[in-house]
């Protein structure tokens, strides 16, 4: 019998006394972990209704809500408790720890049940705390009856050991007689001496195992499972991936492994873990087996976290009040080009040979790495770790020759700390770094100088100059640590965390891929230094970066939204699959097909512009021919010149192609590639019978008297808008990023009735309620020099040699379920 306390809780409360003894219950067909849970509910009805509530559980398969949070006699749920800082067990933190480990465990089957598959995902955060939450789960599912737990720790040696480090310390310390341990920190699974029914038929403890993804101990994993097939199915499992999203589900060597396990086990729950919403459990094809079929939880953003806003802003698109989006803060520092040759091997032939010269920008970096570290003494607070990452290759070989020049490096500035001249040059750096970015911003006081020099010895004394290897186990250690880490391919491949990491380093990236996943490993809980970190990479590594947190971003949103919409994780796929913005990553992903294309629900805008004359004015011409059509063909026309707006309203979808055909959009912005922007429009207007009629609208200001405005057609003249320019340190010819160019509530220019949105969520259901099946297409006149306002030094004059023509165009969801999502 499938197990659904909820079903079983509303058909026996009202015929049942709850309080009769257990054997009496169970002739009603009761088994006795059923007739607890039920008299928990009793008891606590009300708080179990709050809390359910609060785990906003939603599920697509029949074991809905059978777990309520914690009971007062739970076993391994409170001992992890008392491993926590006791400062945070009353905090914020540790509430979304509780309710987000609670809804993992509410999505799993029974444990009772006498036989299920469960497949499941969830989406975290990077550097949020994700080994505590899964220590947390798995303390609840033993608490409920699971009996064997595998964790699968990703690719390499050091994060298995951290793995296994932490979950041995908030797990099994505590109560060690409780749990076998198949693995320990020092080694990987191995086939324990002696029958394997045996050995799990002594123990009615949980059993714990942490293996690293690798082939050979999968498969000794797989093959001693095996050996125990006829005693598996008194181990309900729960089978957790740390790193489901590497390697690549269609691996040859990992996947099936996994897939092995999964087989083996006649009662299993397999739980994916992932901080990216670009993963392979959604994004490939050969991801069948192990597809979240049943669930995808996403868990809330932890409090105080320091994520991509801070290096890229928060974007008008989110749901915030700010008119613009911000640029962030000026944390990213630029290699230049020149430089790349001494920091990485030009070629295959020179690795072996290759000796590292440290340019003006690492010695730049590496020094205020250490005032940093000194700083965080002064400071006290946070991490006691504080690490700085160097990625300029892939290659084991090129890393080591890195550790002597920084090791010179490093006794020469503890020589030179003597003298006036160079801590002359260290205070300058420092102060117009604090400069910069401003402390109190982050809720932290400066500290001089002269604050942190009285510490700066001991930190050099003090700090390792490492490689990041397999074989490296200093970065697991939990206690204080300073250290400057060569490699960061473990790091950016499914592996090891560094804690306190401040300043980061990078040269280079195979792909675009490769950036995501050294994104992932930048962002964190900062406590005491978010104001410190900084990030030094050439140009064009800064340019992916942004693009990529661009889309992880806007994808994470309509995925956090879509699962509190109760979408099911298939439609979720397919969403995510068919985002435009996704042809950023999957393009630089060898072998991969291109899904295909949905704008559905999409909020597209133009980014780049080329700067020269030709295209600008090919761009207006563009423009003027479409509002002087929309003059003509528009049902009416709605005038504002006060605001500077005019909006054309029931155009026929042949005249949004024919602008769209002759508009030129920036080569560099795949999302707005005309051709698939029509291929979608035409698609929908065959299959659906939708997106026939759109709106247009130009987004201007008020005309004054001067020469700031532009004519569209007769009668219909605004003023331009301003929109600078992102400010970088080597300005391309005739390319300019303006990053945004829609405002939060441009989208609401053709509703009607009130238009004081909240925010794009309110817009978005006020579009769907008046115009479910209308596009809108927005014009935007942008000043040709659009010189940056005051206090906006990340932003620089446009200066194009002929007023720009922005786009911005929303989409409206499909209608039905027919037609492309």
């Amino acid at each position: 019998m499938t197990k659904n306390i909820d079903a079983l809780y509303e058909t026996f409360r009202l015929v049942l006394d709850l309080s009769q003894p257990v054997a009496r219950l169970e002739q009603f067909g009761l088994d006795p972990a059923d007739i607890d849970e039920l008299r928990f509910r009793h008891t606590h009805q009300k708080e179990v209704d709050a809390q359910l509530a609060r785990m906003q559980v939603h599920a697509f398969s029949p074991h809905t809500t059978w777990y309520a949070g914690p009971h007062a006699t739970d076993t391994y749920w409170p001992a992890l408790v008392t491993q926590l800082n006791p400062g945070t067990t009353h905090s914020s933190a540790f509430a979304d720890l509780d309710a987000g480990s609670s809804r993992v465990v509410a999505h799993l089957s029974h444990p009772k049940e006498p036989s299920f598959s469960t497949r499941g995902m969830v989406l975290t955060y990077p550097q949020s705390g994700t080994t505590t939450n899964i220590a947390a789960v798995i303390a609840k599912a033993a608490d409920r009856g699971y009996r064997l737990f595998i964790v699968l720790s990703g690719l390499h040696n050091a994060l298995r050991q951290q793995i296994q480090q932490r979950l041995k310390q908030q797990l099994i310390q505590p109560h060690p007689s409780r749990w076998l341990e198949l693995t320990t920190t020092e080694q990987d699974f191995q086939p324990l001496p002696g029958n394997p029914a045996s050995i799990l038929n002594a123990h009615s403890a949980p059993v714990l195992c942490v293996v690293k993804k690798n082939a050979t101990v999968l498969r000794r994993l797989v093959d001693w499972l095996t050996c125990t097939s006829d005693l598996l199915h008194e181990f309900p499992a729960l089978v957790i991936d740390t790193e489901a999203n590497q390697p690549s589900v269609t691996s040859t060597s990992i996947t099936p492994r996994v897939r092995g396990i999964l087989r083996t086990l006649p009662r299993v729950a397999y739980v994916g873990y992932v901080s990216t919403p670009l993963n392979g459990l959604l994004l490939e094809p050969g991801a069948a087996d192990l597809f979240p079929k049943d669930f995808i939880v996403a868990l809330p953003r932890p409090g105080h976290y320091t994520g991509p806003e801070v290096l890229f802003g928060r974007y008008a698109r989110e749901e915030d009040d700010s008119e613009l989006a911000d640029d962030g803060y000026d944390m990213i520092r630029s290699i230049p080009e020149s430089e790349v040759p001494q920091l990485r091997p030009m070629s295959r032939a020179e690795v072996q040979d290759f000796a590292p010269q440290l340019p003006a920008s690492l010695y730049q970096a590496v020094e205020y790495f250490w005032m940093v570290a000194a700083a965080r003494t002064v400071r006290g607070s946070g991490s006691p770790q504080n690490t700085m990452l160097i990625h300029t290759s892939v290659n084991t070989t090129v890393h080591s020759s890195f550790l002597a020049p920084l090791r010179a490096l490093r006794t020469r500035t503890a020589q030179l700390l003597s003298t006036p001249s160079y801590l002359a040059h260290l205070r300058q750096i420092w102060q117009q770094e604090t400069q910069r970015v401003a402390a109190e911003d982050f809720g932290e006081e400066t500290v001089s100088f002269d604050q942190l020099l009285a510490h700066l010895p001991t930190v050099l004394q003090d700090c390792r100059i490492i490689t990041d290897t397999s074989s490296n186990d200093h970065l697991g250690e939990s206690g204080p640590l300073t250290a400057i880490v060569v490699g960061g391919t473990p790091l950016t491949r499914g592996g090891l965390a560094l804690e306190g990491m401040s300043v980061g380093y990078y040269v280079t990236a195979v792909s675009a891929y490769d950036t995501l996943q050294q994104m992932e490993r930048w962002f964190g809980i900062r406590t005491g230094y978010a104001d410190l970190p900084r990030i030094w990479m050439t140009e064009e590594l800064a340019a992916w970066w942004s693009e990529i947190v661009d889309a992880e971003t806007e994808l994470r949103l309509q995925l956090e939204r879509a699962i509190g919409d109760d979408i099911t994780p298939l439609s979720l796929a397919t969403r995510v699959r068919s985002h435009p913005k996704l042809r950023i990553i999957k393009a630089a992903k060898q072998g991969q097909p291109l899904p295909s294309i949905s704008y559905g629900g999409r909020r597209v805008q133009t980014r780049y512009f080329h700067t020269n004359a030709d295209w600008l004015n090919a761009n207006l011409e563009a423009a003027r021919t479409l509002i002087t059509a929309s003059t003509f063909q528009a049902a009416h026309i709605q005038a504002c010149p006060d605001l500077g707006r005019y909006v054309f309203f029931n155009l026929p979808s042949d005249l949004i192609i024919d602008f769209l055909a002759t508009y030129h959009f920036h080569e560099k912005s795949p999302e707005t590639d005309p051709g698939l922007l029509i291929d979608y429009i035409r698609k929908r207007n065959a299959r659906a019978h939708s997106l026939r009629q759109w709106n247009v609208a130009i987004l201007g200001k008020p005309a004054g008297t001067g020469d700031d405005t532009l004519t569209f057609a007769d009668h219909i003249t605004v003023g331009r808008i301003i929109r600078s320019q992102l400010n970088v340190a080597s300005p391309q010819a005739d390319f300019a990023d303006i990053k945004t160019l829609m405002g939060p509530r441009d989208a609401a220019v053709d509703l009607a009735g009130d238009t004081g949105y909240p925010h794009q969520q309110a817009i978005a259901e006020a579009r769907r309620a008046q115009l479910p099946d209308t596009g809108l297409l927005a014009l935007y006149p942008i000043d040709k020099t659009s010189a940056p306002g005051p206090g906006r030094a990340q932003r620089a004059p446009l200066n194009a040699e002929e007023h720009v023509i922005g786009v911005g165009i929303i989409f409206p969801e499909p209608l039905t379920t027919d037609s492309i999502v």
